[in-house]
């Protein structure tokens, strides 16, 4: 059996139980089963079991429940509720606020959470309403918490960095680093197409009142400024220590649970069923995380027993198309399946079969990784079935899936534009990791 018949098999097996609503990992599973006792036969079933072994050895991935842990800790425990009247406090009072509030949250609760889903429906949930009541244009505060919610995956620390950065083989370090800068590109571009929609038409946003102009003194952004102290040991445990070098992301995320847990303490929601609770839940997304990556692991190794990793690397070098076609045909197949299946699903199959073409085609490892991060977290709010859409409505069931989708078209096309532009200047998300070295 020629080796592109066996991988065409494979993929069209695992889309049938991604379109029956299989679990991820069941999927994967029973994929790889099946594609063991095919190819290799029941000898195979031991290969198998080493490549769970080999990646629950990996000491990078000891990163995964520890960060998981620490997001569910500053939830659980009330502290975004600080930060949230914070960080309102200190955007000020100007025509539009409550726009640059939910780009500002969205990328603060981004870099202590890392899911898109859980932003999208704590924002749409929390701030939603209060937009709509005080006259702020629904669809855009819809698709401005949708596309905020979409920083999480980009601005460390990120779960789907730390997964994409173990599946290919790249610094997971240098790929979180390599977050920043771009994730807040993007959420400059959303905030710049806000205003220039509201300097057009200023229906959009409510005018201030002189009331709502005198109502936050000074000293109020004082204690705002002084409250959010606290989440500064957070956010210095985990990246501080990464960009200084003196820890590992695995040991800068150990770092950043003792810093939530410190954090919880000052402000006395500290408990120990807060505690148990948190791990509970912790454990439980880790499990699976960890059994899709070693379906992951086991993918890999049977496209290269069969010979397709080879053959994928001739095919590509013999299309003779240039580099910047290949990227664009590279990134639109994650684009265009992330409309349909989930994200981890997408990471889990197009990586193993990526990762030798990249490699041969001489991208910088960084630059291309993280723009593959960026495009696949685009895919999770584009329509039909972008998970994060699906989260944001369940929590404003006022708005129809309809104009949820309406809402979103527009932040698909900026996140495009930030795309395009990190394709064309590489060094948006390559100078900070080069920077730090």
């Amino acid at each position: 059996m020629e080796w592109y018949t066996i991988l065409l098999a494979g993929i069209a097996i695992l889309f049938t139980f991604f379109l029956s609503g299989a679990p991820v990992f069941l999927a994967f599973l029973a994929a790889i089963l099946v594609g063991v006792y095919v190819i290799i036969g029941p000898y195979g079933f031991p290969m198998f079991a080493n490549s769970i072994l080999d990646t629950v050895s990996i000491t990078s991935l000891a990163s995964i429940p520890l960060f998981i842990l620490m997001g569910e800790l500053l939830f659980r425990s009330g502290t975004m509720d600080v930060l949230f009247d914070s960080i309102d406090k200190l955007v000020g009072r100007m025509r539009g606020r409550q726009y640059v509030l939910v780009v500002a949250l969205s990328a603060v609760f981004g870099a202590l959470s890392g899911v898109a889903m859980a932003v999208a429906a704590m924002l749409g949930r929390a701030i939603m309403p209060g937009m709509q009541a005080r006259g702020y244009d629904r669809k855009i505060a819809a698709g401005l918490i949708i596309g905020g919610a979409s920083l999480a995956p980009i601005i460390p620390p990120s779960l789907l960095a730390i997964i994409v950065g173990s599946i290919a083989d790249v610094s997971i370090a240098k790929l979180l680093i390599a977050g920043v800068i771009p994730g807040l590109f993007i959420g400059g571009i959303f905030l710049v197409y806000v205003f220039i929609r509201i300097s057009l038409n200023n229906k959009l946003a409510p005018a201030i009142t002189d009331g709502e102009r005198n109502s936050v003194t000074i000293g109020d952004k004082v204690v705002a400024v002084l409250r959010t102290l606290p989440f500064i040991i957070v956010i210095f445990s985990v990246m501080g220590f990464i960009m200084l070098g003196i820890a590992t992301p695995s040991e800068s995320a150990a770092t950043g649970v003792v810093g939530a847990l410190i954090t919880a303490a000052i402000y006395r929601n500290l408990s120990v069923k807060m505690i148990w609770d948190s791990i509970v839940a912790a454990i439980t997304v880790s499990a699976m995380i960890l059994v899709i990556m070693a379906m992951s692991k086991m993918f890999t190794q049977l496209l290269a027993f069969t010979g397709a990793t080879s053959e994928l690397v001739d095919l590509v070098a013999n299309l003779g198309y240039s580099p910047m076609m290949m990227l664009f045909i590279l990134l639109a197949v994650p684009f265009v399946l992330c409309m349909f299946i989930d994200t981890i699903a997408v990471i889990l199959l197009t990586i193993p079969i990526y990762q030798p073409v990249v490699d041969s085609l001489g991208f910088d490892p960084v630059w291309f990784w993280l723009l593959f991060l960026v495009n696949i977290t685009l895919g999770a709010i584009t329509p039909p079935f972008g998970y994060t859409l699906f989260a944001f409505k369940a929590v404003v069931p006022d708005m129809t899936i309809s104009e949820v989708y309406k809402a979103t078209w527009p932040f698909v096309i900026l996140f495009l534009i930030g795309i395009v532009s990190i394709a064309a200047f590489p060094g948006i998300a390559t100078w900070l990791p080069n920077l730090v070295g």
